[in-house]
């Protein structure tokens, strides 16, 4: 997806608000390789960040006002109040930065106003945490405006607590990490739990390999009441369980502690189990046979996801199964779910070929040709200029 905005962002801004940026800040969407849902169940998630980022141009003011602007909404410009920045009063897309400097402020920072001119190319509603990557731009641009001093685990926790409290998104840790601290040319294995790291190296081109992503345009709004009865339904189990996450059921323990559970608790409780066993096999894999074995691993992921936690879809199933039969070692949704994308690990040489098999199969189906990208594990978040 291309910025609506013909002119370069920089000489938009100075257009908007006349001046120049004093600088440009960028945050990356990302994928998840594996460990879908287990970030706020306290477990283990493995994502790679995206060469697509949401950029802030930005420069501070001494007023406390706090103008934004986006290349995706042409001349529109929010102006707001630092502080009088409060939830629910700030609607749509700027709802996310203004959410960040509340925020911050909330925390005692001494922070102000600013001017920001925000310019994406993480496609919005595709499972690629586009708002992560906004808010993650906007959290890193305010640490650097105001010499805030913030380390990126910090940064990550002020995004996501302005999801939580301040947009209404239940979400965990996994998106807003994946954007600030990721590294080019590896993995983030996180504990979510502890917000501990280590980078894993993912040389997918110098093994033949490709991960496509293959956006179904299938919009979700994780605002919608969907995620938030999923993770209400995960903490009811755990604490019926008496545990202090899901994150705590060992494997072995899993069938014994199902036969407690209410019926409707059951397939949640065993995909978070199941799921984080996946992300360990998954760094087994890759030490001992390197990311071409990985296939087998994603699309037991897919199969949890649309039969334990039900937030897949037709279209995502059908670029799974289509993407499998085509020649990919293997496939699965990724992100929040209820649409959004797929990703599909390929030998180079097939790249084109499943992502060719699946838009015909989404064509036959009457459904508009996804987008493909192919996903290159990219650097976290940072400041460009």
């Amino acid at each position: 997806m291309t910025p609506t905005s013909p002119t370069p962002p920089s000489a938009a801004f100075e257009e908007l608000y006349g001046h120049a940026p004093e600088g440009v800040w960028a945050a990356p969407g990302r994928v998840n390789l594996i460990g879908e849902h287990t970030d706020y169940n306290d477990g283990f998630v493995l994502p790679i960040a995206l060469p697509q980022a949401v950029r802030a141009y930005a420069r501070r003011r001494a007023d406390g006002v706090l103008r934004l602007a986006s290349t995706r909404v042409p001349g529109e410009v929010v102006e707001l109040d630092v502080a009088g920045l409060a939830p629910g009063g700030v609607s749509g897309w700027a709802a996310y930065p203004a959410a960040v400097v509340w925020t911050l402020r909330e925390a005692g920072h001494g922070i102000g106003g600013a001017d920001i001119l925000l310019d994406s190319d993480v496609p919005g509603g595709a499972g690629l945490s586009s708002s992560a990557a906004l808010e993650c731009a906007v959290a890193i641009t305010y640490n650097d405006l105001y010499e805030l001093g913030l380390e990126a685990a910090e940064l990550a926790k002020v995004a996501q607590r302005a999801e939580n409290d301040f947009v209404g998104v239940p979400c965990g840790i996994m998106d807003q990490m994946a954007s600030m601290a990721c590294g080019a040319g590896t993995a983030l294995h996180l504990d979510t739990r502890d917000l501990s790291a280590r980078y894993v190296p993912l040389d997918l081109a110098g093994a033949g390999l490709t991960l496509l992503v293959l956006d179904t345009r299938v919009q979700h709004d994780l605002a919608d009441g969907a995620y938030a009865a999923l993770r209400a339904g995960c903490e009811r189990a755990a604490a019926l369980l008496g545990l202090p996450a899901l994150r705590d059921l060992a494997a072995d323990d899993l069938p014994a502690a199902l036969d407690r559970l209410p019926a409707e608790l059951v397939p949640l409780v065993r995909h978070v189990v199941t799921e984080n066993g996946r992300v360990e096999q998954t760094m087994r894999e890759l030490a001992q046979h390197g990311p071409a074995s990985l296939g087998p691993i994603l699309t037991a992921g897919h199969a949890s996801l649309r039969d334990d936690y039900r937030t897949s879809c037709p279209e995502t199933d059908l670029a799974v199964s289509v993407a499998v039969t085509a020649g990919a070692l293997g496939a699965r949704m990724t992100g929040g779910g209820f649409g959004g994308s797929v990703i599909a690990l390929t030998r180079t040489a097939d790249a084109d070929a499943v992502a060719k098999a699946v838009t015909e199969a989404f064509l036959a189906e009457g459904w508009a040709a996804p987008h493909v990208y192919r996903a290159v594990p990219s650097a976290g978040a940072r400041r460009e200029s």
